[in-house]
Formats: structure tokens, sequence, C-alpha cells
């Protein structure tokens, strides 16, 4: 039978693919120590499965809205307001199955064939592809170590031409745990409304942000800005929601329009339990999300201590979210464990798997040659034994 060409270009994502392999390994009796997927550990908090719980026992078990509940609406509201100090109206918010979900529906409602969407790398590994899905073209823009993995404004504007449709712009940052500075945010926010560019801001890891660092949503620029500003945020990271599937868009009333429209055809609602569980996170106790950070934060300076200490490793410090993202190049062409040579990150990876047990994704998926990402979303138990093991792979 014939199958669509565009989904037929598509690669699988690397990091589902990464974690495929690792347990592959362990269905063989192998001890893989993963740090592929991009996941909290914890379980969502009680408060937050109790109000599912309540939701179910009350029956809210039927068809809701195509984009969402209106309670769940004006929490997104209330919370964006109360943590950034922009409003938002409930026709601005479309509530989607997960904020990947949400970006395609972004994607779809905006682009045109032939677009161009500024990307910068490195970036997530789906970017790419959904813009590719939807006909438009990605234009990378290549960022480095030494500037903390962040465009600047100048890039920015070169990038531009008539074509240009969207900038996609992730702070902080999967795979590199970059947080944009506020002044650097601020100097894309005046291209954006010079050159009167759509900005899609990826702010699902906006509340997991270390000592040192700042975030600042995007929208929060002046109105001129939020005219052009889409944002995409959900549950999934900051409440150990991922499995529940609930993300958003907060957009100009025209484009949610045109997404509610989008998403009436693709699917009948977002989970309604999924939504009443939101209800909570958003307005219930937060204190979990700090409880949360007090362990990411500590896993964080564990690693980064640790890998500041093996022979040939660089990297950017993360100021957020919950990857270490290094570059090991150095180590390329020469005799690892097993006898094996590797020149790229791919190789790298699966070297690591297959002779130290140890999973992390390689960097080539996202636009990084030379890099690997390590998510410490895992405890410290498997946190200490991978780095002993990776230690021991570039030092034998």
């Amino acid at each position: 039978m014939h199958t669509s060409k565009l989904v037929n270009q598509l690669a699988p994502s690397a990091t589902i693919a990464a974690a495929a392999k690792a347990r592959e390994l362990r269905s063989k009796g192998v001890n893989v120590l993963e740090f592929t997927l991009g996941e909290p550990d914890f379980t969502t908090p009680v408060h937050i499965c109790d109000a599912a719980k309540a939701a179910m026992d009350a029956g809210h078990t039927h068809y809701t809205p195509a984009t969402g509940i209106p309670a769940l609406k004006a929490a997104i509201c209330a919370a964006f307001e109360r943590d950034h100090g922009v409003k938002y109206t409930p026709a601005e918010v479309t509530i989607s199955n997960g904020a990947k979900h949400a970006i395609h529906n972004v994607l779809a409602a905006c682009c045109e064939p032939g677009d161009e969407v500024i990307i910068p790398t490195p970036y997530w590994v789906s970017y790419s592809a959904l813009v590719e899905l939807v006909g438009a073209i990605p234009v990378l823009v290549d960022t480095t170590e030494e500037s903390g993995f962040c465009m600047t404004a100048d890039q920015f504007r070169n990038a531009i031409t008539d074509k240009t449709r969207m900038l996609m712009l992730n702070s902080p940052s999967n795979p590199t745990g970059a947080v944009y500075p506020v002044d650097a945010l601020e100097a894309l926010a005046k291209v954006a409304v010079e050159k009167d560019i759509t900005v899609l801001s990826d702010e699902i890891y906006g509340k997991l942000i270390y000592e040192g660092y700042t975030f600042r949503s995007f929208a929060s620029f002046g109105d001129e800005v939020k005219a052009r500003t889409i944002i995409v945020d959900g549950v999934s990271k900051a409440y150990a929601m991922t499995g529940w599937r609930i993300g958003w868009t907060l957009a100009p009333a025209n484009v949610s329009k045109a997404i509610d429209t989008l998403q009436s055809q693709e699917t009948s609602n977002p989970c309604s339990i999924s939504q009443y569980a939101a209800v909570e996170a958003l307005n219930g106790d937060q204190n979990c999300i700090n409880e949360m950070l007090v362990h990411f934060q500590e896993r964080r300076d564990y690693v980064l201590g640790r890998l500041r200490a093996m022979p040939g490793l660089t990297f950017a410090d993360p100021g957020g979210a919950f990857y270490a993202f290094f570059n090991v190049s150095s180590h390329f062409g020469r005799e690892l464990p097993g006898g094996v040579t590797v020149d790229n990150a791919s190789d790298f990876c699966t070297a690591l798997l297959e002779h130290a047990h140890v999973a992390l994704v390689t960097g080539d998926a996202f636009g990084a040659p030379g890099y690997v990402r390590l998510s410490f979303a895992t405890d410290m138990d498997t946190i200490t034994a991978g780095l002993d093991a990776l230690e021991k792979f570039l030092t034998t």
C-alpha cells in the first residue's frame, strides 16, 4: 500500500530509539544504566492524583469541549498572570494532548508549504520533523558552547528572509538546559517586532530553573511582542505528569481560533480526567515543584562536578531542565573499551551502551555533532553508577 512521502521522510525520535535499545539489552538480562528519556522520575503529586479520582467519582468521564474545559482554561490564564504578569483570556487558550501536539497544531495552523521556520541548534529532535510534516522548511542556526547555546539577535536577523514565517525558541532548552539571559531574549523580541516574525516560545521547562538563573516568558516583553508570540506549555515536566498528556497554547485570538478549528477535526478532546487533574496542578499547592527542584539541583551539581573531572569533556552549564549536554569529540579516533574506534557521537553512544551499559542520546539527533545528552531525571544511585561506568569507559 502507498504511504505518504512526508511521513516516509520522517526520522524516528532519537530519544525514543535510544530508550528502545536500552530496553532491548535489559530484556536480555543486562543491567542498563539509562539516561535517555526527558521524564521526571517522580510520581505525580498526591493532591493532583486525588483531583483525578474525584473527577472520576463525579462522573467527569464524558466528552469535553474539543479545546478543553473552561475551568482549565481559566486556571491557565490565572497561572500565567500569577507567574509572569501577563494577561490572557480563555479564548486565547487551546488545551491539547501534550505540548508536542500543541506544537504541531501551531505549525499546521500558521505555516504554508515552503514557509521557513528558524530553529536555533541544538534543538529538540521533534522540531524539524514537525516543521517538515506541514511542508515548511527548517532553517537551522548554529549556536555554540561558548555562547551558552543561545542564539544572538544578529544571528536571528541574518537568518530572516522573505519566506520566514516563524522562530521556534526553547528556553530552558532541551537538550542543552540553556536558559536565555533576559537581555538576550529582549534583543530577540525587538527583532521579532522589527521584522514582524511570529515566535513559538516553548516554555515547558520554565518552572525548572536553577540557582543563579532567571526565567522570563517571551510574551512578557510588551504588547507588540505578545501579539507575535505563541506560548507552548503543559504540566508534563514541572508536575511530573508526562503520562497525563496535557499541553496548551496561549496565542492571539485569531491564531487560537485557527488552532481550535484544526483540533476539532483532529481529536474529540484532551482526556477529561487529565484536564481536571491539571486544574489542581495549576491551582493547588505549588510546593511540589520546589521539592522536585531541590533533588534536580543536587543531581545537576553532582553530574557537572563529575563530568568536569573526566578527560576531554566540555559543556556549557545548564541553567534549567534536567539535562547535561557535553562534547565527547576528543575521544573520536582513539581505541575505546572493546577495541572499538568511533568517529561520531552516534557511534560513541552505541559503543558506550554495548560495552559500558550506559544509555545516552546522541547529539547528532539534536543538530549538534560531537555532543551527547544525559538526562539526570533519575535517582542518585543510578547517576553515580552511570558516571562511574562512563569514567571507566573514557579512561581505560
